[in-house]
Protein backbone atom coordinates (compact mmCIF):
# COMPACT_ATOMS: atom_id res chain seq x y z
CA UNK A 1 0.00 0.00 0.00
CA UNK A 2 1.15 3.39 -1.01
CA UNK A 3 2.47 5.45 2.08
CA UNK A 4 0.15 9.01 2.71
CA UNK A 5 2.15 12.48 2.71
CA UNK A 6 -0.17 14.86 4.86
CA UNK A 7 0.79 18.71 3.46
CA UNK A 8 -0.49 21.56 5.53
CA UNK A 9 0.23 25.32 4.62
CA UNK A 10 -0.69 27.93 6.88
CA UNK A 11 -1.04 31.41 4.63
CA UNK A 12 -1.86 34.43 6.19
CA UNK A 13 -5.86 34.79 4.62
CA UNK A 14 -6.56 31.03 3.86
CA UNK A 15 -5.40 27.26 4.97
CA UNK A 16 -4.58 24.80 2.80
CA UNK A 17 -4.31 20.53 2.89
CA UNK A 18 -3.50 18.17 0.74
CA UNK A 19 -3.04 14.10 0.98
CA UNK A 20 -1.02 12.51 -1.90
CA UNK A 21 0.49 8.92 -2.09
CA UNK A 22 4.54 8.85 -1.71
CA UNK A 23 6.17 9.66 -5.41
CA UNK A 24 2.85 10.59 -6.69
CA UNK A 25 2.09 13.87 -9.10
CA UNK A 26 -0.86 14.62 -8.32
CA UNK A 27 -2.99 15.35 -4.99
CA UNK A 28 -5.87 12.87 -3.59
CA UNK A 29 -7.43 15.34 -2.62
CA UNK A 30 -7.22 18.99 -1.63
CA UNK A 31 -8.93 21.50 0.39
CA UNK A 32 -8.63 25.36 0.80
CA UNK A 33 -11.02 27.41 3.82
CA UNK A 34 -10.54 30.93 4.26
CA UNK A 35 -9.69 32.47 7.62
CA UNK A 36 -12.05 35.37 8.98
CA UNK A 37 -10.20 38.88 9.47
CA UNK A 38 -10.40 38.01 13.50
CA UNK A 39 -8.72 34.56 13.47
CA UNK A 40 -5.85 33.96 15.52
CA UNK A 41 -3.17 31.30 16.25
CA UNK A 42 -5.80 29.09 18.18
CA UNK A 43 -8.22 29.29 15.48
CA UNK A 44 -6.17 28.90 12.61
CA UNK A 45 -4.37 26.08 14.05
CA UNK A 46 -7.82 23.83 14.85
CA UNK A 47 -8.91 24.83 10.80
CA UNK A 48 -5.70 23.23 9.71
CA UNK A 49 -5.96 20.32 12.59
CA UNK A 50 -9.33 19.68 11.10
CA UNK A 51 -8.50 19.65 7.41
CA UNK A 52 -5.67 17.80 7.80
CA UNK A 53 -8.33 14.76 9.67
CA UNK A 54 -10.97 15.30 7.08
CA UNK A 55 -8.63 14.81 4.05
CA UNK A 56 -7.28 11.28 6.21
CA UNK A 57 -10.24 10.00 6.64
CA UNK A 58 -8.96 7.60 10.00
CA UNK A 59 -5.42 6.93 7.74
CA UNK A 60 -2.23 7.14 9.19
CA UNK A 61 0.03 9.19 7.29
CA UNK A 62 3.61 8.17 7.05
CA UNK A 63 4.72 11.93 7.28
CA UNK A 64 3.70 14.98 7.41
CA UNK A 65 5.11 18.61 5.61
CA UNK A 66 3.87 22.17 7.19
CA UNK A 67 4.21 25.43 5.72
CA UNK A 68 3.98 28.66 7.66
CA UNK A 69 3.65 32.09 6.72
CA UNK A 70 6.17 33.70 8.99
CA UNK A 71 9.16 32.91 10.60
CA UNK A 72 10.07 29.35 11.83
CA UNK A 73 13.05 28.02 13.67
CA UNK A 74 13.57 24.97 10.98
CA UNK A 75 15.81 22.98 14.16
CA UNK A 76 13.22 23.24 16.54
CA UNK A 77 10.13 23.22 14.66
CA UNK A 78 9.11 26.26 16.31
CA UNK A 79 6.93 29.30 15.29
CA UNK A 80 8.68 32.56 16.36
CA UNK A 81 5.14 34.64 15.18
CA UNK A 82 3.43 35.67 12.47
CA UNK A 83 3.76 39.28 11.51
CA UNK A 84 -0.37 38.91 10.25
CA UNK A 85 -1.95 37.17 12.89
CA UNK A 86 -1.97 36.93 16.30
CA UNK A 87 -1.10 34.42 18.93
CA UNK A 88 1.63 32.16 17.18
CA UNK A 89 4.47 33.40 19.13
CA UNK A 90 6.96 30.71 20.05
CA UNK A 91 4.57 27.83 19.03
CA UNK A 92 6.10 24.40 18.83
CA UNK A 93 3.81 23.58 15.85
CA UNK A 94 6.42 20.49 14.68
CA UNK A 95 5.49 18.65 18.10
CA UNK A 96 1.74 19.64 18.06
CA UNK A 97 1.42 18.35 14.37
CA UNK A 98 3.31 15.07 15.24
CA UNK A 99 1.37 14.50 18.32
CA UNK A 100 -1.74 15.24 16.46
CA UNK A 101 -1.27 12.88 13.56
CA UNK A 102 1.55 10.29 15.05
CA UNK A 103 3.98 10.67 12.13
CA UNK A 104 7.20 12.82 11.50
CA UNK A 105 6.56 16.42 10.61
CA UNK A 106 9.18 19.16 9.23
CA UNK A 107 7.74 22.98 9.88
CA UNK A 108 9.62 25.84 7.98
CA UNK A 109 8.67 29.34 6.67
CA UNK A 110 6.29 29.58 3.37
CA UNK A 111 8.90 30.94 1.06
CA UNK A 112 10.94 28.46 2.15
CA UNK A 113 8.99 25.84 1.38
CA UNK A 114 7.84 27.09 -1.86
CA UNK A 115 11.52 27.34 -2.58
CA UNK A 116 11.95 23.66 -2.61
CA UNK A 117 8.53 23.49 -4.03
CA UNK A 118 9.51 25.12 -7.22
CA UNK A 119 12.96 23.71 -7.33
CA UNK A 120 11.57 20.43 -7.10
CA UNK A 121 8.49 20.65 -9.28
CA UNK A 122 7.79 24.01 -11.10
CA UNK A 123 9.65 26.49 -11.88
CA UNK A 124 13.13 26.18 -10.75
CA UNK A 125 13.57 22.62 -12.06
CA UNK A 126 17.50 22.51 -13.39
CA UNK A 127 18.45 25.17 -11.32
CA UNK A 128 20.94 24.28 -9.17
CA UNK A 129 20.51 28.23 -7.12
CA UNK A 130 17.76 29.89 -6.65
CA UNK A 131 15.70 32.63 -4.74
CA UNK A 132 12.20 32.18 -4.81
CA UNK A 133 9.76 35.39 -3.79
CA UNK A 134 6.47 35.46 -2.54
CA UNK A 135 4.70 38.54 -3.04
CA UNK A 136 1.10 38.71 -1.60
CA UNK A 137 -0.53 39.39 2.22
CA UNK A 138 3.91 39.43 3.07
CA UNK A 139 6.75 39.82 0.89
CA UNK A 140 9.18 36.59 1.80
CA UNK A 141 11.86 34.36 0.51
CA UNK A 142 13.42 31.24 0.06
CA UNK A 143 16.99 30.23 -1.10
CA UNK A 144 18.13 27.00 -2.98
CA UNK A 145 21.73 26.75 -3.10
CA UNK A 146 23.67 24.30 -4.72
CA UNK A 147 19.92 22.42 -4.76
CA UNK A 148 19.75 22.48 -1.53
CA UNK A 149 17.73 24.76 0.91
CA UNK A 150 19.29 27.22 3.11
CA UNK A 151 18.32 28.70 5.63
CA UNK A 152 21.16 30.96 7.52
CA UNK A 153 22.57 30.26 11.09
CA UNK A 154 18.89 31.39 12.58
CA UNK A 155 16.76 30.02 10.08
CA UNK A 156 15.83 33.91 9.13
CA UNK A 157 17.50 33.37 5.46
CA UNK A 158 15.56 34.80 2.60
CA UNK A 159 13.68 37.44 4.27
CA UNK A 160 13.57 39.37 1.05
CA UNK A 161 10.34 41.76 2.15
CA UNK A 162 12.88 43.02 4.92
CA UNK A 163 14.89 44.84 2.15
CA UNK A 164 15.05 48.37 3.02
CA UNK A 165 14.76 50.28 -0.33
CA UNK A 166 13.93 53.52 0.69
CA UNK A 167 15.32 54.39 4.40
CA UNK A 168 12.94 57.36 4.04
CA UNK A 169 9.67 55.57 3.12
CA UNK A 170 7.17 54.29 4.92
CA UNK A 171 7.33 52.72 8.42
CA UNK A 172 6.59 48.54 8.22
CA UNK A 173 5.90 46.07 10.77
CA UNK A 174 9.41 45.16 11.23
CA UNK A 175 10.10 48.63 12.80
CA UNK A 176 12.06 49.90 9.84
CA UNK A 177 11.31 52.23 6.68
CA UNK A 178 10.82 51.69 2.96
CA UNK A 179 11.12 47.91 3.41
CA UNK A 180 9.64 45.98 0.15
CA UNK A 181 7.09 44.13 2.17
CA UNK A 182 5.70 47.82 2.93
CA UNK A 183 6.14 48.97 -0.86
CA UNK A 184 5.14 46.47 -2.57
CA UNK A 185 2.71 43.43 -0.74
CA UNK A 186 -0.54 43.04 -2.01
CA UNK A 187 -2.37 44.88 1.64
CA UNK A 188 -0.22 48.22 0.92
CA UNK A 189 -1.11 48.55 -2.71
CA UNK A 190 -4.34 49.09 -1.73
CA UNK A 191 -3.33 50.83 0.97
CA UNK A 192 -1.43 53.25 -0.73
CA UNK A 193 -4.30 53.27 -3.88
CA UNK A 194 -6.93 54.15 -1.15
CA UNK A 195 -4.65 57.21 0.36
CA UNK A 196 -4.48 58.79 -3.07
CA UNK A 197 -8.15 58.48 -4.27
CA UNK A 198 -9.25 60.37 -0.73
CA UNK A 199 -6.61 63.35 -1.53
CA UNK A 200 -7.49 63.28 -5.12
CA UNK A 201 -11.31 62.68 -6.03
CA UNK A 202 -10.92 63.92 -9.90
CA UNK A 203 -8.74 60.82 -10.40
CA UNK A 204 -9.52 57.09 -10.05
CA UNK A 205 -12.88 57.21 -11.64
CA UNK A 206 -12.24 53.00 -13.28
CA UNK A 207 -11.14 51.94 -9.57
CA UNK A 208 -13.95 53.87 -8.11
CA UNK A 209 -16.19 52.22 -9.89
CA UNK A 210 -15.02 48.65 -9.18
CA UNK A 211 -15.66 49.39 -6.09
CA UNK A 212 -18.72 51.08 -5.92
CA UNK A 213 -17.06 54.69 -4.48
CA UNK A 214 -16.61 52.30 -1.26
CA UNK A 215 -12.94 52.64 -0.59
CA UNK A 216 -12.87 50.30 2.51
CA UNK A 217 -12.98 47.70 -0.26
CA UNK A 218 -9.87 48.88 -2.83
CA UNK A 219 -7.52 46.36 -2.39
CA UNK A 220 -4.50 44.88 -3.84
CA UNK A 221 -6.86 43.08 -6.34
CA UNK A 222 -9.04 45.16 -7.39
CA UNK A 223 -6.05 47.95 -8.27
CA UNK A 224 -4.27 45.71 -10.30
CA UNK A 225 -7.83 44.75 -12.35
CA UNK A 226 -8.15 48.81 -12.11
CA UNK A 227 -4.67 49.22 -13.67
CA UNK A 228 -5.58 46.61 -16.22
CA UNK A 229 -8.55 48.57 -17.51
CA UNK A 230 -6.54 51.59 -17.76
CA UNK A 231 -6.93 53.18 -14.45
CA UNK A 232 -3.63 55.63 -14.05
CA UNK A 233 -3.95 56.33 -10.53
CA UNK A 234 -4.13 52.23 -9.78
CA UNK A 235 -0.88 51.24 -12.32
CA UNK A 236 0.48 54.23 -10.63
CA UNK A 237 0.13 51.80 -6.91
CA UNK A 238 1.43 49.14 -8.54
CA UNK A 239 4.26 50.42 -10.06
CA UNK A 240 5.49 51.12 -6.93
CA UNK A 241 5.54 47.96 -5.82
CA UNK A 242 6.76 46.76 -9.16
CA UNK A 243 10.36 49.50 -8.68
CA UNK A 244 10.59 48.03 -4.78
CA UNK A 245 10.67 44.84 -6.31
CA UNK A 246 12.92 45.11 -8.63
CA UNK A 247 15.75 47.23 -7.04
CA UNK A 248 15.69 44.38 -4.24
CA UNK A 249 15.86 41.73 -6.37
CA UNK A 250 19.02 43.90 -8.62
CA UNK A 251 21.01 43.96 -5.51
CA UNK A 252 20.45 40.56 -4.45
CA UNK A 253 22.05 39.42 -7.80
CA UNK A 254 24.85 41.46 -7.33
CA UNK A 255 25.41 40.07 -3.79
CA UNK A 256 24.40 36.41 -4.72
CA UNK A 257 23.96 35.62 -7.81
CA UNK A 258 21.36 33.26 -8.34
CA UNK A 259 20.59 31.41 -11.35
CA UNK A 260 16.98 32.62 -11.38
CA UNK A 261 14.73 34.78 -9.42
CA UNK A 262 11.28 33.24 -8.92
CA UNK A 263 7.96 34.79 -8.40
CA UNK A 264 4.62 33.66 -6.77
CA UNK A 265 1.80 35.16 -4.75
CA UNK A 266 -1.48 36.83 -5.92
CA UNK A 267 0.22 40.07 -6.78
CA UNK A 268 2.28 38.94 -9.45
CA UNK A 269 -0.34 37.86 -11.18
CA UNK A 270 -0.70 41.95 -11.66
CA UNK A 271 -0.02 41.70 -15.67
CA UNK A 272 2.27 42.35 -18.06
CA UNK A 273 2.98 45.68 -17.64
CA UNK A 274 3.96 44.76 -14.36
CA UNK A 275 6.49 42.19 -14.73
CA UNK A 276 7.83 44.76 -17.77
CA UNK A 277 8.48 47.43 -14.56
CA UNK A 278 10.09 44.99 -12.53
CA UNK A 279 12.26 42.91 -14.78
CA UNK A 280 13.42 46.73 -16.01
CA UNK A 281 14.37 47.79 -12.95
CA UNK A 282 16.26 45.03 -11.74
CA UNK A 283 17.90 44.72 -14.44
CA UNK A 284 19.39 48.48 -14.24
CA UNK A 285 19.61 47.89 -10.23
CA UNK A 286 22.13 44.85 -11.08
CA UNK A 287 25.84 44.74 -12.50
CA UNK A 288 25.76 44.21 -16.39
CA UNK A 289 27.90 41.58 -15.62
CA UNK A 290 25.87 39.74 -13.80
CA UNK A 291 22.74 37.31 -15.04
CA UNK A 292 20.38 35.58 -13.73
CA UNK A 293 16.31 35.08 -15.42
CA UNK A 294 12.84 36.73 -13.25
CA UNK A 295 10.64 34.14 -14.27
CA UNK A 296 6.86 33.38 -12.52
CA UNK A 297 6.10 30.33 -10.30
CA UNK A 298 5.48 27.40 -11.57
CA UNK A 299 3.16 25.99 -9.43
CA UNK A 300 1.10 29.39 -8.80
CA UNK A 301 -0.52 29.81 -5.41
CA UNK A 302 0.11 25.84 -4.65
CA UNK A 303 3.94 26.11 -4.39
CA UNK A 304 3.97 25.97 -0.23
CA UNK A 305 1.89 23.17 -0.56
CA UNK A 306 3.95 21.03 -3.41
CA UNK A 307 6.62 22.06 -0.99
CA UNK A 308 5.25 20.79 2.15
CA UNK A 309 5.05 17.61 0.28
CA UNK A 310 8.96 17.55 -0.57
CA UNK A 311 10.11 18.69 2.92
CA UNK A 312 8.04 16.23 4.64
CA UNK A 313 10.51 13.70 2.74
CA UNK A 314 13.52 15.52 4.57
CA UNK A 315 15.04 13.57 7.40
CA UNK A 316 13.95 15.04 10.75
CA UNK A 317 15.76 18.33 11.73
Amino acid sequence: MTELILALDFGGTKHTAGLIGRGETEFRARRQVISPANADGDYDLRTMLGLGHELLGGAQPAAVGVSFGGPVDYDTGTVKLSHHIPGWENRPLRQIITAEFGAPTNVDNDANVAAVGEHRFGAGRGCASLLYITVSTGVGGGWILNNRSWRGRDSMAGEFGHIMVDPLGPLCVCGSHGCVERLASGPYIGRRAREWLAVQPERGAILRRLVDDDLNAVDGKVVAEAAAQGDELAWESLAVSARALGQAIGSVANLINPERFVLGGGVTKSGERYWDLLRATARAAAMPEVSYEVVPAGLGDYAPLWGAVAIADEPPA
